[in-house]
């Protein structure tokens, strides 16, 4: 069974049962206007003998019975008048309902100066009682029905069609279509049901799009290095370069493609259930020490004066976050900014309450670059014709640990000309 289906008989279901339990109702209510008429009536038509007596001798001494079944009282006879008078209860005005010899009986009493007159009539409803009100149940319980299934079409069309359409859009969505939206209407939940897909989709194509542009540059980063190994070996067994030279060659690319590899393992963990950063009181001006140290050889070798700036260790710049991972993080915008860096310049790394900054004198970012400076492959692609660049995807990493420990990292231009780039993470105090 399909879904409008489903939906239409759940809802004719409800409707129905709805209109059924009306028509229930009524019947009851009809039954009891129907008994206070027949109430209504005997009580008239006792007030009527009571007061001007129905056959001779009415009025006389005693007790005295009638049975009004059609609308002519008739007074019965001495035997029955007293079975009926010994079931219903001696007072001077008295109405209800008695069993007499297995049957319901209404009565009504009603006191004259010289004796008592009961009507009685049976309790039964007589079907000529029902018959005026037949027409108006029937009528009711039709209409209701017919209502009650137009609506639960109309419903049932309303609930599916927008999930029929999101169901044939996910179908195509999940064919690799590009560019699936629905049409949304109104403001109800399954108008938040399609606008929350038609974000998703947008999402998906533009990860899809982020991924083809990524495999392509990965693509690429590892056909340059392996054709040039490849190259610089035939060249070694033809002798056409020596071996030394063709092995200096082929190791340089073998460390780029080392390092490309251990970029897109440290991407590729991002987002996983094991990997997880720590959130301590860390350090900052520790972690800036730390990374100089671990490259001041390095910038020693390419005559970069490397120094630190701001706090000193100790001095209170503590922030919440991971020691090793910041120190990675740290790194790579050092390991960066002495890949472009010239000779006689400098790279400051700063620390304070927060913060961690690294400052070049390199040729620095185009403003319209700024912004796109840590997705991947971007400035790599946007500057290999122009200065050193790396795998292309260290200032990603660094964006991912950072975002990962509750932070956030900006690209900007350094006052000296250069590129300075900023982690900004939770400060603390030193001891909170």
């Amino acid at each position: 069974m399909t879904l409008r289906r489903r939906v239409l008989a759940y809802v004719a279901g409800a409707a129905l049962a709805s209109c059924a339990l009306t028509v229930l109702v009524g019947t009851a209510l009809v039954r009891h206007q129907i008994s206070a008429r027949r109430v209504t009536a005997l009580e008239r038509v006792a007030n009527v003998l009571a007061t001007v007596g129905g056959v001779p001798g009415a009025l006389g001494p005693g007790f005295h019975v009638y049975t009004d079944g059609a609308g002519t009282p008739r007074q019965l006879g001495p035997a029955r008048a007293e079975i009926v008078l010994a079931a219903v209860p001696v007072t001077k005005n008295a109405e209800g309902t008695v069993s007499i010899q297995g049957r319901d009986i209404l009565f009504v009493e009603r006191a004259t100066p010289s004796g008592q007159v009961v009507v009685v009539r049976p309790a039964a409803f007589a079907f000529s009682e029902w018959r005026p009100f037949l027409g108006s149940l029937l009528l009711a319980g039709l209409g209701g029905a017919l209502v009650a299934a137009l609506l639960s079409f109309l419903l049932a069309r309303r609930l599916t069609r927008p999930i029929a359409e999101l169901s044939a859009a996910t179908g195509r969505l999940a064919a690799g279509e590009r560019d699936v939206v629905v049409p949304v209407h109104g403001e109800d939940e399954l108008a938040e049901l399609g606008t929350a897909f038609n974000a998703m989709s947008g999402e998906l194509g533009r990860a899809r799009e982020a991924q083809r542009s990524f495999l392509e540059s990965v693509s690429h980063e590892l056909k340059t290095p392996l054709t040039s190994i490849r190259g610089y070996a035939e060249a070694v067994q033809e002798g056409a370069v020596s071996p030394p030279e063709g092995t200096r060659v082929i190791a340089a690319e073998a460390d780029r493609l080392e390092r490309l590899v251990g970029d897109l393992l440290d991407l590729a963990r991002f987002g996983r259930e094991d990997f997880a950063v720590e959130h301590d009181r860390v350090d900052l001006a520790d972690v800036v020490g730390r990374a100089v140290e671990r490259h001041r050889p390095r910038a020693e070798e390419l005559s970069v004066a490397l120094a630190t700036a701001g706090a000193e260790r100790g001095d209170g710049a503590w922030a919440l976050g991971d020691a090793d991972r910041l120190l990675q993080a740290t790194s790579n915008l050092i390991e960066n900014a002495l890949r472009i860096t010239p000779a006689g310049g400098s790279v400051t790394a700063r620390a304070a309450p927060g913060l961690i900054a690294v400052t070049d004198t390199g040729p620095g970012l185009a403003a319209e670059d700024l912004p796109h400076a840590f997705e991947r492959f971007y400035l790599h692609d946007r500057y290999r014709s122009e200065r050193s660049v790396g795998s292309g995807l260290g200032l990603a990493i660094v964006s991912e640990l950072v975002s990962a420990m509750g932070g956030t990292v900006e690209a900007s231009t350094s006052p000296r000309g250069g590129a300075q780039f900023t982690l900004r993470l939770p400060a603390v105090a030193p001891d909170a």
